[in-house]
C-alpha cells in the first residue's frame, strides 16, 4: 500500500475529528482519540495541525462547506420552490445517512457559545463566517429572497434539533413540517 501524503493524512484527520467531535464535543474529545482513529501518533497529528483548536476549526469548516455543497448541488438549475424542496430533501437525506454531519453542526454551536463565555472569539468568528457563506448560498438558490431564506434555514434548524433530540417521525412535533422532512429512523452516531 502506498504511503499517504501529508495532505491525505490531513484529510483523514479532518474526517476522524469530525466523527470524534460529533460524538464528544470540543471539550470531551481528546487529540489522542483522533490520532488513534487515524492511526497516527499524537506528535504526528501536531505536525499536521498546530493544536486541537485548529483540528476542530478544520472539521467545522469542512462541515459547513459540505452543507453548502449539498445545497448547491441539489439546487443546480433550479430556483424558488423547486430549489427549496430539492435542498430540503438533499439535506434531510444527508443527515439521515451521515448523522455525524448533523452532530458536528450542533457541536459547533455549543463550542462557539462555550468559547465566547471564556473570551475566545476565534470559534465564533470562524463558525459565523461559515454560516454567512451558507446563508448566501441558500439565499442565492432561493432567488435572493430574504424571507424565504430565513424560513428555510429556520425550518432546517428545527429539523436539526428534533433529529438530535431523537423525536420519532410520527411524533406530533413534526406535524407542521412537510412529509419528506421527516426522517424514517432514529439518529445514531
Amino acid at each position: 500500500m502506498p504511503r499517504m501524503s501529508a495532505e491525505e493524512r490531513r484529510e483523514s484527520v479532518v474526517l476522524a475529528a469530525t466523527a470524534e467531535f460529533a460524538r464528544g464535543g470540543y471539550h470531551g474529545t481528546s487529540t489522542e482519540a483522533i490520532a488513534k482513529r487515524v492511526g497516527v501518533s499524537q506528535p504526528y497529528l501536531f505536525r499536521l495541525f498546530p493544536g486541537k483548536k485548529a483540528i476542530f476549526l478544520a472539521a467545522a469548516e469542512r462541515c459547513v462547506e459540505d452543507t453548502i455543497r449539498t445545497f448547491e448541488e441539489a439546487a443546480e438549475g433550479l430556483r424558488g420552490d423547486e430549489a427549496r424542496q430539492a435542498m430540503a430533501n438533499a439535506y434531510t437525506r444527508v443527515i439521515a445517512e451521515r448523522p455525524e454531519r448533523l452532530m458536528m453542526q450542533m457541536q459547533m454551536y455549543v463550542a462557539v457559545a462555550s468559547a465566547e463565555q471564556e473570551g475566545d472569539h476565534e470559534f465564533g468568528e470562524s463558525v459565523r463566517a461559515g454560516w454567512t457563506r451558507l446563508w448566501d448560498a441558500v439565499r442565492l438558490a432561493l432567488g435572493a429572497d430574504v424571507d424565504e431564506t430565513t424560513a428555510f434555514l429556520s425550518c432546517g434548524m428545527l429539523i436539526n434539533c428534533l433529529v438530535a433530540m431523537g423525536f420519532p417521525p410520527s411524533h406530533r412535533v413534526w406535524e407542521g413540517l412537510y412529509p419528506s422532512a421527516r426522517l424514517t429512523g432514529r439518529l445514531e452516531v
